[in-house]
């Protein structure tokens, strides 16, 4: 496989035609299919939590459903290998895909129908939809990687990127913006008809053409099916390289991760914001600065590479939660709101295609959702699981002490960055498989 370092103008003329493609513009709005839940499900569905007099403990417990898309590694080899009845005909990427959007459709359609009133089948649903949600990232992220070459990956991460921030954008500005003047079940069910531009998406776009082995007896099926995808990756890179790198993906992105859940909504409530000014200012201009700071990440990497790019980018984006602390001593500033999302947002969007365009490289194609789903899924496990205990953390050292902790937690990956320095950025040598 071509290195980073020898192949800088081939990306650059990929990117550039990808753009005028129709897979381009497929990926904007999968991404725009796979941005619309993951809010409904966080930081969105905390603000009706927190109208609805929970807790702050239990409304980031609540809000912590988005933890299932940590897990989505546990169910992602049977979207490898096995097809839906009655979903065969539109292939295995395409089945899948189209089988998740109409559950995250029914899902919001339920929360919307039992509002959280009725607590624990409202919780359910909600855990449904992070579920199918999960099931539709671990079938657009195989997809993204197996429609085009590696060297054509940072322009549909890009386009991807796009869209799935307008779907945040929609999730959040939008949602937030409504329900100051119609119920949330109302927004919900909206929210929810929106699915149908992804479902339209799907039934229009063409299956990747991937020859599997169909497996001859049950024990070859489990042994391809789960068992190969997690030996391969430490066969290719040999035990001590492949546990160090995925330590580093564990813990890379714990600093973003920790302030995506429910804390934020009800720290910008309790900084003297409006429902109105909090969607404006942090998801409608916020979400552009995000798409700006995606398309520099993406120009990063076609220019440096993905592991060069990506450890500035890490530094960068923990740093960036220490602006949160102006709002401290400015409640109801909205010039403190607006710079600390500015720099947080452009951070965190610069952070995206390095982390996407890495992760890639590291997949064997023979077990590309498994793989991908994996590696994903250890880059937001810890970050979820300090979001999950934030409420708690918050109470015992306030808001200040917490965006203080996050901001330290980067720094035992960028010991694990400096070790690993040798194989990913000296040699620029990543394995495809």
């Amino acid at each position: 496989m071509p290195t980073e370092a020898a192949a800088p103008a081939a990306r650059k003329s990929s990117i550039w035609r990808s753009f005028s493609q129709p897979a381009a513009w497929t990926m904007c709005l999968l991404g725009f299919s796979s941005g619309l839940p993951f809010l409904l499900v966080a930081g969105t569905l905390a603000f009706w939590l927190k109208e609805n007099g929970i807790v702050l403990k239990d409304i980031t417990m609540i809000a912590s459903a988005g933890m299932t898309y940590a897990f989505k590694f546990v169910w992602a080899p049977l979207l490898d290998h096995w097809r839906l009845p009655g979903f065969r005909r539109l292939g295995q990427r395409r089945g899948w895909l189209l089988f998740a959007q109409l559950g995250v459709l029914a899902g919001l359609l339920a929360m919307a129908a039992l509002t959280p009133h009725q607590l624990i089948p409202f919780v359910a649903a909600t855990l449904f939809v992070a579920f199918m949600g999960a099931t539709q990232d671990i079938a657009i992220d195989a997809y993204r990687i197996e429609i085009a070459p590696p060297s054509a990956q940072g322009a549909l991460v890009a386009t991807y990127s796009l869209g799935y921030r307008l779907g945040l954008l929609v999730a959040g500005a939008l949602a937030l913006i409504l329900a100051d003047h119609i119920p949330w079940a109302t927004v919900y069910a909206l929210l929810a008809v929106a699915m149908i531009v992804p479902v339209i998406t799907t039934l229009a776009m063409r299956e990747p053409d991937v020859r599997r082995a169909i497996p001859q007896s049950w024990k070859a099926a489990m042994r391809e099916g789960v068992l190969d995808p997690f030996t391969d990756f430490f066969r290719r890179y040999g035990w001590a390289v492949a546990g160090l790198t995925l330590l580093f993906i564990l813990l890379f992105k714990i600093p973003e991760q920790a302030i995506i859940g429910g804390v934020m909504s009800p720290f910008y409530r309790d900084m003297g914001f409006s429902k109105t000014e909090i969607g404006a200012v942090t998801k409608i201009y916020g979400v552009w600065i995000g798409i700006a700071g995606a398309f520099v990440g993406g120009a990063s990497v076609a220019r440096w590479g993905a592991w060069r790019t990506l450890g500035v980018c890490i530094v960068l984006e923990s740093c960036s939660n220490l602006l949160y602390l102006m709002l401290l001593g400015h409640h109801g500033s909205l010039t403190m709101l607006t710079l600390a999302i500015s720099g947080q947002n452009f951070a965190e969007g610069l952070l995206g295609p390095p982390t996407v365009a890495f992760l890639s490289l590291l997949v064997n194609r023979q077990h590309t959702a498994t793989q991908y789903a994996l590696l994903s899924s250890l880059v937001n496990l810890p970050g979820k699981v300090l979001g999950f205990f934030a409420g708690g953390i918050v109470m015992a050292s306030g808001y200040g002490g917490y965006f203080v902790i996050t901001v330290f937690s980067m720094v035992p990956a960028m010991l694990l960055f400096a070790g690993l320095w040798w194989r990913f950025a000296a040699d620029e040598t990543v394995p495809d498989g």
